[in-house]
Parts: C-alpha cells; structure tokens; sequence
C-alpha cells in the first residue's frame, strides 16, 4: 500500500494537474511522431524515483524516461536483488490528446522475478495490486478492497480482443488483423495499463504483442496471473523480465492462450 500512495501521490502532484492543461512546449516527440512525452511523463517519474529512493536506496529503478536518456539502466534489471520498472504516465498519446485512458505502473522485481505489480488510475486514485502467489485486488482510493478475476473461457467468437494489431510488425501485423474478424469484439486503446485493467479484472479476454518493454507488461502480467489468467511469451516460455523481443500473450487459462495463440497468432 505503501508503493500505490507513491503513485496516488505522484499523479496528484503532476500528472492530473496537467491533464488538459498541456502547452506545446510541455510535449516532446521520441522515437515517431506519435511517442511523446511531457512534462507530466517526467516529473511523475522523477517523483517517483525519488519515493523509491527514500524507502529502498540500493535497488535499481527502471523508468522509462530515464531508458531514453541512457539505455544501459536496462542491463542490471535481470540481476538485480531488488529493482523498481516505472511508467509514470502509460498511454501518454491519449493523456496529451485530453483522454482519459492511460494509467501509472509500477513492477517489483526480485532477480528477474516479478513479484509485484501497480497499476494506478490518476485520475481516481483507484490502483490494481497483484502479489506474487496472493492473488490481486482492486483497492479503491476510500480504501475498500476487492479480490478480481480475469475472464472465464469462451469460444473465440465469444471473445472480446484488446491486441492492437497496429503496433505489430509484419508479417504478424497482418496475420493479426485478419484473424481478428472472428472474435466478438476487438478494441484498441493504445494504453497497456489499461489493457491489462481489462484482462484482469474479466472485461476482455486476451491482450497481446510482440514487443515487451518492461514497463508496459511486467506489473500488468503478474497482476493478470493472480487473478486467475495465463500470460507467456509466444514461444511458450514463462513470461520473464529481460526479454523485449519475444512477445506476449495474455488469456483466460492455458488452454485458450495455445488456441490464441495458433488461431490469433498463427504462431
């Protein structure tokens, strides 16, 4: 509860004072036109960093804005005793569009094991918790807490998809899109933190993507598996921190994630 008032704290301070509230000047452009970053991204995390620094002073912290400024802070992450991912502000293309979807992450990692995740909502406080092997809850900013549970299985038809087939590369980009015709529903919201909210707490049924920064799927994975879901790398291997590039599926049991993964997937 401790690491969720960090974050509570951190979006009160600044991020939900500049939602809707941004200059230009306050967002800046990374990899493409449309990764940004603003100052909310930044001092979310710098006030974060330093929460975690306060309480835990020799465990690494990972956080996505300081990976762009210096990309070997993610070569310790595997090894590290204890280590801290950040995403002070996930989803930030819909946070500086005035879009409420996007969220704050936090993952605990203990030599390359997450053993807890964060997902917070700034805009009320409400935070997702998941413990490694004490299932997770959603604790209201009152306070009240309630167990979650990912989606029950269901036909494909039956299926409500969160995988955006945009942000694959081809060819599964176009693998992925064409398959998705056969659910029942197939949404987009360019937001993992949200995604994950969704998946956990049985409002969709699987998530997915090829590339795995550590930020946008430790925390939302593990959350995600103590409420009853199955996440794994596309190859079948245990979904771990380290890895970027071997992607991930997110479902209800196992036994949906192999049928994903062969009639989604094609892999």
């Amino acid at each position: 509860m401790r690491l969720a008032d960090i974050l509570r704290e951190a979006g009160n301070r600044e991020i939900v004072p500049r939602f809707r509230n941004l200059e230009d000047a306050d967002i800046d452009r990374k990899s493409h036109l449309y990764d940004l970053v603003t100052e909310a991204d930044v001092g979310a995390e710098r006030v974060i960093t330093a929460a975690l620094h306060d309480l835990y002073p020799d465990a690494l912290i990972v956080g996505e804005e300081a990976y762009a400024a210096d990309k070997s802070i993610l070569s310790g992450l595997v090894q590290a005793e204890l280590a801290f991912v950040i995403d002070p502000v996930d989803g930030t293309f819909n946070f500086a569009a005035g879009n409420g979807l996007f969220g704050s992450i936090l993952a605990v990692v203990r030599r390359g094991e997450t053993i807890g995740g964060l997902i917070c909502d700034p805009l009320r406080g409400d935070v997702l918790i998941g413990e490694r092997g004490a299932g997770a809850r959603l604790v209201r900013a009152s306070g009240q807490s309630s167990p979650i549970r990912a989606a029950a299985p269901t036909g494909l038809e039956n299926m409500v998809s969160l995988v955006c087939w945009s942000y694959l590369q081809e060819p599964l980009r176009s693998r992925v899109a064409a398959n998705l015709t056969r659910v029942r529903l197939s949404m987009c919201y360019g937001c993992s933190a949200y995604e994950y909210w969704m998946v956990a707490s049985g409002h969709a049924h699987f998530s997915g993507a090829d590339l795995t920064m550590p930020w946008d799927h430790l925390a939302g994975s593990l959350i995600h598996e103590e409420a009853g879901g199955y996440s794994a790398h596309l190859d079948g291997s245990p979904f771990r921190a380290g890895r970027i590039d071997a992607g991930i599926l997110n479902a209800p049991d196992k036994a949906s994630w192999e049928m994903l993964r062969r009639e989604v997937f094609s892999v």
